[in-house]
């Protein structure tokens, strides 16, 4: 009886904690790819061209916004320098911000930067034009934006 009492609680965590995580898978291996050479690409221009380069990230359309596609970048103290699909986010300070689950994805991007120099971040964020969070995905890799250290990414959402 004390043996049956005590599963339960560890099937009904493995019960909440399985859908949760099945919710969260990567994206497709295609669209990785897709979303890390467009990043990587924007690193490369923005150590090159700084602020400069905002006009051309911010076009939909073009090869650096389409689909739900969009760069952004933050200095690593959490300031936003520039989001082409929120531009109402930028120069706010969102290193504390948490997403719908409670996760303080800002604070992941600077950490993955710093550790790796660029990797994977997942997190609840709506897309652009809703209120409603989605699943995304969001590779961040270390730049330079006028001589100041920096982060640019660029997401998936796979819901």
């Amino acid at each position: 009886m004390l043996r049956a009492l005590l599963i339960w609680p560890v099937l009904l965590v493995l019960g909440t904690a399985v859908p949760a995580l099945a919710k969260r898978s990567p994206p497709p291996v295609h669209q990785a790819a897709e979303i890390e050479a467009l990043v990587n690409q924007a690193a490369e221009v923005l150590d090159e061209q700084g602020t400069r380069a905002f006009d051309a990230f911010r076009l939909k359309g073009s090869r650096w916004r389409y689909g739900d596609v969009y760069l952004f970048v933050l200095d690593l103290r959490g300031i936003v320098l520039f989001n082409a699909a929120h531009p109402n986010r930028e120069g706010r300070d969102l290193l504390r911000e948490r997403d719908a689950d409670g996760k303080p994805f800002h604070q992941d991007f600077v950490a993955v930067v710093s550790r790796s120099g660029s990797g994977w971040v997942d997190y609840m964020f709506p897309k652009p034009g809703q209120s409603a969070p989605s699943v995304k995905w969001s590779y961040v890799c270390a730049t330079h934006v006028d001589g100041v250290d920096a982060l640019v990414g660029a997401g998936v959402y796979v819901d």
